[in-house]
């Protein structure tokens, strides 16, 4: 008897972990800065990443994922990398879908391992016809005041009539993939001082281990998945770091700067997550100690 019920157990506990990966959901989070200008408070940032479109995400679920991003009307879209799964193939048809996000400040993104390993060079080409902007080692300042203007390597793109306002800014940068690529933080930091508020996008948290100053106040990434399959979102027994559990999911604090690692939306093989469901992460950045 012991035995089918343990074996009844183990069957609902493998159908849950098949069905998870379908519930997304959205994971508002606050950020609070000293170094926030006033009028960046309460800018709002949808941060997707670890798509994995192929055999286990289709392109419907990508259309899926944008008309639900686009929903919550964000400022700004960043994308954390690792957009296929096992193909190049899936590259052309996820930036079509991908091309579809729309946020005022624009879209922006990094490359993460699993592009690098299909084709690096196809992914800059189709983001780059998708209107996303490439973030990999390079940066921007935006800037916001009466109108709001973003300037940069993409160019400059801005909003409202009145030239003579004052305007704050920002520092957004990209940071390229740790094990794929060859990272620089120099872009990213480039003309900053320590009271700039810094935000910068890279597809793995364990970067944030070689930042030796203070002047970045956080980092999105994603990669690790959250553990993809945990205890109950207590541990997972296999991450992709080097740090064991630290970078697992959720606000980090690292040695100079704070990471706020999602655990994406979809799956490596096996296709099954277990506590450890996808998600959107809704960032709100506020102004205050």
């Amino acid at each position: 008897m012991l035995f089918f019920g343990l074996s009844a157990v183990l069957i609902l506990l493998l159908v849950y972990s098949a069905i998870e990966p379908l519930l997304l959901r959205v994971r508002p989070v606050e950020i609070v800065s000293s170094d926030l200008p006033p009028t960046f408070d309460g800018l709002t940032i949808a941060f997707l990443t670890d798509i994995h479109h192929g055999p286990f995400f289709s392109r419907e679920r990508v259309r899926h994922l944008v008309l639900r991003t686009n929903a919550l009307a964000p400022d700004l879209i960043l994308l954390g990398g690792d957009y296929v799964h096992r193909s190049s193939r899936y590259t052309v048809p996820v930036f079509k879908e991908l091309a579809g996000l729309t946020a005022p400040l624009g879209v922006f993104g990094v490359l993460g391992n699993h592009d690098h390993w299909e084709d690096a060079d196809l992914s800059r080409q189709a983001m780059a016809q998708a209107g996303i902007h490439a973030l990999d080692n390079s940066a921007l300042w935006l800037e916001r005041g009466d109108d709001v203007r973003q300037r940069g390597g993409g160019g400059e793109a801005k909003r409202g009539d009145d030239e003579n306002r004052g305007h704050e800014r920002i520092r957004l940068g990209g940071v390229a993939d740790l094990l794929t690529d060859d990272p620089q933080w120099a872009p990213a930091l480039d003309g900053t001082t320590a009271g700039d508020f810094v935000l910068v996008v890279a597809h793995n948290p364990d970067l944030a281990e070689t930042l030796r100053d203070d002047h970045v106040d956080l980092m999105l990434s994603g990669h690790t998945h959250g553990g993809q399959v945990t205890a109950f979102g207590l541990w997972a027994p296999l991450i992709p770091s080097r740090y064991g559990q630290k970078y697992r999911t959720g606000l980090v604090s690292a040695p100079h700067t704070n990471v706020l690692v999602s655990n994406g939306i979809g799956t490596i093989t096996p296709p099954l997550r277990f506590f450890a469901a996808p998600e959107i992460v809704l960032v709100t950045l506020r102004a205050g100690q």
